[in-house]
């Protein structure tokens, strides 16, 4: 008595579901669990609104915050960041140019950290903001947008905490 072999997959059922099911079907839900995990808890999508970051990010664009980009070292000058303000839906995307503990002035639109003229080469759109050394605390970071075209007071800058900090942006 002749056992009759089965039939190979069609070349269709091995494109879409591979020689083994079972084991594509294993493979396909663990994928769909890391990108629920990683798109819930880790990588938050943030819309850009003003214009307060151009050229670097153009208004009504889709970036990604990578959440976890300050677990294992602090916020560094240059990062660009989003700040939350009311909750998880109103967030701000700046540039870190202060570090803790340090004064920050701008002086003709330069920036100056501790007295020293700092060098932004993202800087496009330059300007002629005054302001006096203002001293940032412990756990503070000073934040500011890259375009500095716009009067110092309509630009949304200054100081925030570490616990605002949402995370770093990816793209």
């Amino acid at each position: 008595m002749e056992r009759e072999t089965p039939a190979p997959p069609s070349l269709l059922q091995r494109l879409v579901i591979g020689r083994n099911p079972r084991r594509t079907l294993i493979r396909t839900a663990i994928w769909a669990l890391a990108c629920i995990i990683l798109g819930r808890f880790v990588l938050l999508p943030i819309k850009v609104q003003g214009i307060s970051m151009m050229p670097t990010y153009k208004p009504n664009k889709v970036n990604l915050v990578n959440r976890l980009a300050f677990l294992f070292h602090p916020p560094q000058r240059g990062d660009i960041v989003a700040i939350k303000l009311a909750g998880w839906h109103v967030m701000y995307l700046k540039r870190i140019v202060g570090l803790p503990g340090e004064t920050v002035a701008f002086h003709e639109g330069r920036l100056f950290i501790n007295g020293k003229e700092m060098e932004e080469p993202y800087i496009v759109f330059h300007c002629n903001w005054e302001h006096e050394p203002e001293q940032v605390g412990p756990n503070e970071y000073y934040v500011v947008g890259d375009n500095r075209s716009m009067d110092f007071f309509d630009h949304e800058q200054g100081r925030t905490t570490r616990d605002r900090i949402v995370g770093k942006i990816v793209l």
